[in-house]
């Protein structure tokens, strides 16, 4: 009998950017409010075809064992049958507008009915 070998594709935001990895291991931190993601996954290093923000990620990741990540900036978690390409997305519009925010964002409408 053979076991099924886990990979989870993991997107998070911070700041600016939307962070898509690829991991062996997720799951809820003894943390309150994080993500463990352990087993940080990147592609076949190819000296003919680098991509420049697969790099950035093995710079930002490649020495990481475990990394926990606020349960507040994860936008998706997926179980995958194979492994994809890392990036890292700008999140901003066209129009310069950021257009992924934190929850809470903090800005609650005013209520002027209830004085």
């Amino acid at each position: 009998m053979t076991s099924k070998k886990h990979l989870f594709k993991v997107v998070f935001f911070q700041k600016d950017n939307i962070f898509e990895i690829y991991a062996k291991q997720v799951f809820e931190s003894d943390m309150y409010g994080f993500i463990v993601v352990e087993d940080i996954l990147f592609g076949e290093a190819s000296s003919v075809l680098v991509d420049p923000s697969e790099e950035k990620l093995r710079n930002l990741f490649g020495d990481v064992t475990r990394t926990f990540i606020p349960i507040h900036s994860i936008i998706r978690i997926d179980e995958v049958e194979k492994q994809g390409s890392a990036k890292i997305i700008k999140s901003k519009g066209s129009t310069g507008q950021n257009n992924i925010s934190q929850f809470p964002s903090g800005h609650f409408p005013k209520d002027s009915d209830n004085s």
